[in-house]
């Protein structure tokens, strides 16, 4: 091969690396395939790649490789460099011009050296100590600085001993390695620059999204920390389903660019409740609303014994000494106070809110609130109003329907705000996987009605993981969390119901997602003994 042809064939090839570089997405492998194709279009044995740390103003060494000593450090090696980083100023701030890496990056020249143990005005001693303890002998040097767009010094590039492409003896770089090390110096700076660049932008983008995350849990102590337990629960289950190799799911595979999509919806899945008013988010009893209004009625329970005392007063005074009329009397008040108090502890349980009331205890309710008791203005009513009766009879929980809608609006608000986003290609699905954790696999869902064919996997998992979680929060105001038990019998009679994809429950129950969760998550009274034979819904064949 002339010259002319072998300089066009090494061209062609600093072109194909500048195309690799700029397709590399790790930074890690970025670094590696920078240093190597360095080694490869110049022929050197050995290389390293320094980084310059602006902070501590040193230059830290990244990667390193030596083929004659087999030596491979950095990157992803997973062989740690050991050597310490290379100060480019001294205790009084002067200049280290000594040593040849750090005057490349202070005077932002390249530095072509034939020979190390011959040349003049730096301080070789650190590599001929080196050379004496490996038998190595390090002799040609070239060190380039990488420049970012910005013009700042962002690393080094040396390289060690060119080898000459035939015999394979030592010899200088030439002036050609040089402009091709310049060129490729440029190339990767530049493509550092940008992989640096789009993960900072990656890593403010996920901080704002913990920022608002902060915000909704602030809002409300019962429910801080379920916008991070959701998305972790469901990448467990995604990892699970990943790695199943039975049932539906066994062809089911996540990339790093899914597993990043879906953490990020997991992560977004409740931001519309932001909008969600606290009064109803932290509604911990029935008749919550500024205050716990329950003791407005434990007043009126006492105005009711204060009339009872009365009306025995009268009856007594009216007896003119009757004995067994007084007697009557004092046993008639002693009732209705005991029965005043039965109600009012009545009264207190319902307001405490759970998982199901009664038609006796609605019955029962209602007979207390026809009660007639008179108010500070003298006007004759039933003991509880119209908004208390309504609150008091709800029969799970302590929300009204209405403001059940106003919780459930959030989903609708999630929607809206990620849908308004201008998504990357690589997140596109965001808003689906986010948006569908409230959607049913019988279509009986909300807010779209969506059906299971209608669904992602990714949004079903969610819609299981969000589902667990608040079935085994401890921090909720109206309810203690469940235990395994009790949480995984409503997950399998939701899974029969058609309420969650039984596919994944199957996943859910069979690689025990439920147990690795509840070890991190859980309280230890709460991870009881499961007995799965007996949990509805468990395929033990699955």
């Amino acid at each position: 091969m002339n010259s002319t042809d072998h300089m066009l064939h090494r061209l062609k090839e600093l072109n194909e690396i500048g195309i690799a570089l700029s397709q590399q997405r790790n930074i890690n492998s970025l670094l590696e395939t920078i240093l190597v194709a360095a080694k490869r279009i110049t022929n050197a044995d050995a290389g390293t790649l320094y980084l310059h740390d602006a902070e501590q103003r040193l230059l830290r060494f990244e990667i390193l490789r030596n083929d004659k000593l087999k030596t491979a450090m950095g990157g992803t090696s997973g062989v740690a460099i050991t050597f310490p980083a290379i100060r480019l100023y001294d205790d009084a701030g002067n200049p280290n011009h000594n040593n040849v890496a750090s005057h490349s990056a202070l005077s932002r020249d390249t530095v072509n050296i034939p020979d190390a143990y011959t040349a003049q005005g730096y301080d070789f001693s650190g590599t001929k100590k080196f050379d004496g303890a490996t038998g190595y002998r390090s002799q040609s040097f070239l060190t380039v600085p990488m420049l970012d767009h910005e013009d700042q010094v962002i690393g080094v590039l040396q390289l060690i001993n060119a080898q000459d492409r035939e015999s394979g003896a030592i010899v200088p770089f030439s002036k050609d390695d040089q402009q091709l090390l310049e060129s490729l110096a440029s190339q990767a700076a530049i493509a550092l620059s940008n992989r640096r660049l789009i993960a900072q932008l990656e890593e403010l983008f996920e901080s704002f999204i913990r920022m608002i995350n902060t915000a909704i849990d602030d809002k409300s102590p019962y429910t801080s920390g379920h916008c991070a337990r959701v998305p972790i629960l469901t990448m467990m289950l995604a990892e699970a389903a990943n790695n199943t190799d039975t049932g539906p799911l066994k062809d089911f595979a996540l990339t790093d660019k899914d597993r990043r999509e879906l953490r990020i919806a997991g992560l977004l899945h409740d931001c519309g409740k932001i909008t969600t008013p606290v009064h109803v988010v932290d509604k911990a009893t029935k008749l919550e609303t500024i205050f716990d209004r329950i003791h407005m009625v434990d007043t009126r329970f006492e105005i009711l014994k204060r009339d009872a005392e009365i009306a025995m007063l009268r009856e007594m005074a009216e007896a003119h000494g009757d004995a067994g009329r007084s007697e009557t009397a004092r046993q008639a008040y002693a009732a209705r106070v005991a029965q005043l108090d039965q109600d009012r502890e009545f009264l207190r349980h319902c307001n405490v809110g759970g998982e199901a009331m009664s038609d006796e205890a609605q019955q029962h309710l209602r007979q207390i609130a026809a009660y007639q008791w008179r108010d500070a203005e003298g006007k004759m009513g039933n003991f509880l109003s119209d908004n208390e009766l309504e609150n008091l009879s709800i029969r799970a929980g302590t929300l009204t329907a209405a403001e059940r809608e106003i919780i459930n609006h959030h989903i609708v608000m999630t929607i809206k705000m990620l849908e308004a986003m201008p998504w990357p290609v690589q997140l596109q699905s965001v808003t689906e996987y986010a948006g569908g954790h409230h959607e049913r696999m019988d279509g009986k869902g909300y807010p779209r009605g969506l059906t299971r064919e209608q669904m992602s996997v990714q949004a079903r998992m969610m819609g299981i993981a969000d589902i667990f979680e608040a079935l085994t929060a401890k921090d909720r105001p109206y309810k203690k969390g469940k235990t395994l038990t009790e949480s995984l019998t409503i997950l399998g009679k939701f899974k029969l119901g058609g309420h969650i994809d039984p596919d994944l429950f199957d996943v859910f129950i069979r690689e025990k997602v439920y147990l690795d969760y509840a070890k991190q998550f859980l309280s230890p009274e709460q991870i009881d003994e499961v007995d799965l034979s007996k949990i509805p819904g468990v395929n033990l064949d699955a």
